[in-house]
């Protein structure tokens, strides 16, 4: 499935905070870096499931991405704890 939000985050930040959102905050299906650039994140976890960040500057801040299989639950989560574009960091 693919999530999207908008952030007044830059995308460095947003995917520095998946990679330490996706390690710490949902242990018991943690997911770690396998593949970054840029401009997006690849993570694999439990039972090498993956799931990949993206992001991308816009007039109104930083779209942001994810699209996985099993992690929907986690990506809402992460998703909810980014201010909107409309809100300061």
């Amino acid at each position: 499935m693919v999530h999207e939000t908008t952030t007044s985050l830059p995308g460095a930040d947003v995917l520095a905070r998946a990679k330490r959102f996706f390690a710490e905050r949902v242990p018991n299906t943690a997911a770690f870096p396998e593949e970054e650039g840029p401009a997006h994140l690849v993570l694999r976890g439990q039972g090498g499931e993956e799931l990949v960040i993206a992001v991308m500057g816009t007039d109104a801040g930083t779209r942001v991405r994810g699209s996985t299989l099993m992690f929907d639950q986690g990506i809402g989560r992460f998703f909810s704890t980014l201010p909107s574009a409309g809100e300061g960091a």
